[in-house]
């Protein structure tokens, strides 16, 4: 239910604008009531219906249809005095930077006052800016009415379908530019990822720092432990060591110590370059990998550039399918689920009573 707030109405002083807009209101609609009405009136086949059936009517009603536009001139006149008022006051309030511009942001007022059947109907755009004032200074609220949620939801439902159209369209000739050839990968490379080197190069060094120390960090002694593992089952399985530990007296020995101190080199090592990763110096590291994979050379693999390419086509394919997504229907069915609930609660409580 559509409420008048009258403390935002006093508030905002806008008490006379506010009754001057409940008369235009009024003579609005019944000028456009009055409109439709002798429009029907002036098709034959309606008029001689009503000169049957109800005579008086019409022998009532065809000196007004005559001299319609006599009284629709005097309509037009309190339009004209309401619009010369707003300008007025415009002007004394400095709302536009020229005195002028209001003709020109009313537009639908002026040409609503045309007393040409094409022009009429823009006298219903009034209506609207009438309601916009007082939605405005918060007279009054119609996003709770039921009218304004219906209006909102097949608008978004409308701009939705229209947007998505739109953005399919065009990524669909992006894909086909990419098949033929177009330079998009390497202008994505030169003028996209080159010019944000630092950041990339910034980013992935945190990324890769953060990940040693909260991945490997906590887990050093396991890694350790499957490293020497890993190291003695390989080196049990070689040939050469196998030799070695036939070899009387001190072949076990020499062995056992092969296994363990080939296993420590190999976890030390390990263990530095995860250090060295996890620590501030890799930056240097970073760099230079970021360099040779955002450089461009001139002989390009084949291969790899079409994987690239392929990349681009099946990310957009993806992109499509989710713009594609109808989240109105979703909105729709999510509604008409929460009334199926509601009415399934309102029978259970009556049930119970």
């Amino acid at each position: 239910m559509l409420a008048i707030n009258l403390r935002n109405l006093r508030t905002s002083h806008q008490t006379l604008w506010f009754a001057l807009d409940m008369l235009m209101l009024v003579l609005l609609v019944i000028n456009l009531v009055w409109l439709l009405l002798d429009s029907l009136y002036a098709v034959d086949v309606l008029r001689d219906f009503l000169t049957q059936q109800v005579p008086a009517f019409t022998a009532f009603y065809n000196p007004i249809h005559r001299h319609f536009l006599f009284y629709d001139l005097m309509f037009i006149g309190v339009f004209l005095s309401e619009f010369a008022v707003r300008w007025v006051h415009a002007i004394y309030r400095q709302e536009y930077q020229r005195w002028y511009f209001y003709p020109i942001a009313h537009w639908y007022d002026l040409l609503g006052c045309i007393p040409a059947s094409g022009a009429r109907i823009l006298r219903f755009l009034r209506v609207f800016s009438i309601v916009y004032r007082l939605q405005k200074y918060g007279v009054i609220d119609i996003t709770n009415t039921r009218v304004f949620e219906f209006l909102r939801f097949y608008y978004d439902a409308f701009m939705e379908e229209l947007s998505d159209r739109v953005v399919i369209k065009v990524l669909s000739g992006t894909q086909e530019e990419v098949k033929q050839g177009s330079p998009l990968v390497r202008r994505i490379q030169e003028e996209v990822l080159l010019p944000r080197r630092d950041l990339l190069v910034d980013f992935l060094s945190a990324r890769i720092t953060r990940y040693a120390r909260e991945g490997y960090m906590p887990k050093q002694q396991e890694l350790r432990a499957y490293l020497n593992a890993r190291v003695i089952s390989a080196m049990n399985r070689n040939r050469d060591l196998g030799r070695i530990r036939e070899l009387p007296v001190f072949g076990s020995w020499a062995s056992g110590t092969l296994d363990r101190a080939v296993g420590d080199i190999t976890a030390e090592v390990i263990e530095q370059i995860l250090n060295d990763l996890s620590s501030p110096d890799n930056h240097d590291f970073v760099e230079d990998l970021v360099d040779v994979l955002l450089t461009p050379h001139e002989r390009e693999d084949s291969e790899a550039n079409t994987a690239v390419i392929q990349g681009v086509i099946e990310t957009l394919e993806l992109v499509k399918d989710q713009v594609a997504v109808k989240r109105w229907q979703e909105a729709l069915a999510e509604k008409d689920e929460q009334k199926a609930a509601n009415r399934a609660t309102r029978e259970e409580q009556k049930a119970s009573t």
